[in-house]
């Protein structure tokens, strides 16, 4: 991996938020720096996971600042700069550019659906040439069920034959391995970013850059040891942690557990129009939790 390529095991880092329903900069800048220090090799700031679309664009370019005002390494992290307008997309973009960020992620629009190539590409090419100037990678933010508009690969084809290595990889939280083995074959040089740990032993291999996963807010270390060192029972340990969230809203469930991790019950709230996590079913994640980690020390 070249030093400005961004690999290995990312976290697509949680969003703190405040009773106002602003970003709670200071705690999300302390669980950034927490991740780093605890088997992330990158992080995946302002994605689904961070609420990213639940948030003004204004308040997003905030915890774009906040980050960097920290100190934090920009390098190692890609910023979800996606939106349904272009102008907010192209201003974010730019935004990340000029802080420093690795990665610019991008969704689709995702207001029209069955929308032409044609459309996605000119979105593409005007967040590109609005970043000209400081070409920021561009990575591509593939998770249909949410966006209902797809870079499917013909279309991504196109896009790296029209911007070469702007286009510098893509997270696919889909599902589709099929789809990501496909995206990953288009060229080399192209990273895909699965969104599950469950592929670390795999990327380990050559076939993924890496993975963005969400639980890697909460199993770094194993997911680091997995990847790092090749070692299948910690990759089974994180595994079973994710399959905690298995039929449960994995956002809400996730800041429970960064709440219990934590011992900050601030750490729970959420954004609407997301809720928050059902006691029940805190109740049972941070119990499976638990369990994984005592069998990890026995």
């Amino acid at each position: 991996m070249k030093k400005s390529e961004l690999g290995g095991v990312i976290a697509a880092v949680a969003t703190a938020c405040d009773d106002a329903g602003e970003p709670d900069c200071a705690r999300s800048v302390a669980l950034a720096r927490f991740l780093l220090d605890h088997g992330c090799d990158g992080l995946n700031v302002l994605g689904t996971t961070g609420e990213a679309t639940s948030f003004a664009a204004a308040q997003r370019a905030a915890v774009m600042n906040a980050y960097r005002a920290a100190g934090l390494p920009l390098d190692r992290m890609m910023v979800g700069c996606g939106a349904a307008a272009i102008a907010d997309a192209v201003a974010l973009t730019r935004h990340a550019a000029d802080l420093g960020f690795g990665g610019a992620l991008v969704l689709p629009p995702f207001y029209y659906k069955g929308v032409l190539d044609d459309g996605l590409a000119s979105y593409v090419g005007a967040i590109v040439a609005a970043t000209a100037d400081r070409p920021i990678p561009i990575y591509l933010y593939h998770y249909p069920q949410l966006s209902g508009v797809p870079w499917h690969t013909k279309l991504v084809r196109r896009l790296i034959g029209a911007h070469g290595g702007r286009i510098a990889g893509l997270k696919d939280s889909s599902g589709d391995m099929a789809y990501a083995r496909e995206a990953a074959a288009i060229d080399p040089n192209f990273r895909v970013f699965p969104s599950t740990e469950a592929v670390l032993l795999e990327a380990r291999g050559g076939a993924f850059a890496g993975c963005i996963s969400a639980t890697a807010n909460v199993n770094s270390d194993l997911c680091a040891r997995a990847y790092h060192g090749g070692d299948a029972a910690a990759l089974e340990s994180a595994v079973a942690i994710r399959k905690l969230f298995d039929g449960r809203p994995l956002v809400p469930g996730v800041k429970a557990l960064l709440a219990h991790i934590h011992d900050d019950l601030a750490w729970a709230r959420v954004m609407p129009p997301l809720a928050v996590f059902a006691a029940a079913d805190r109740a049972a994640v941070v119990s499976g939790y638990e369990q994984v980690r005592a069998r990890r020390v026995a």
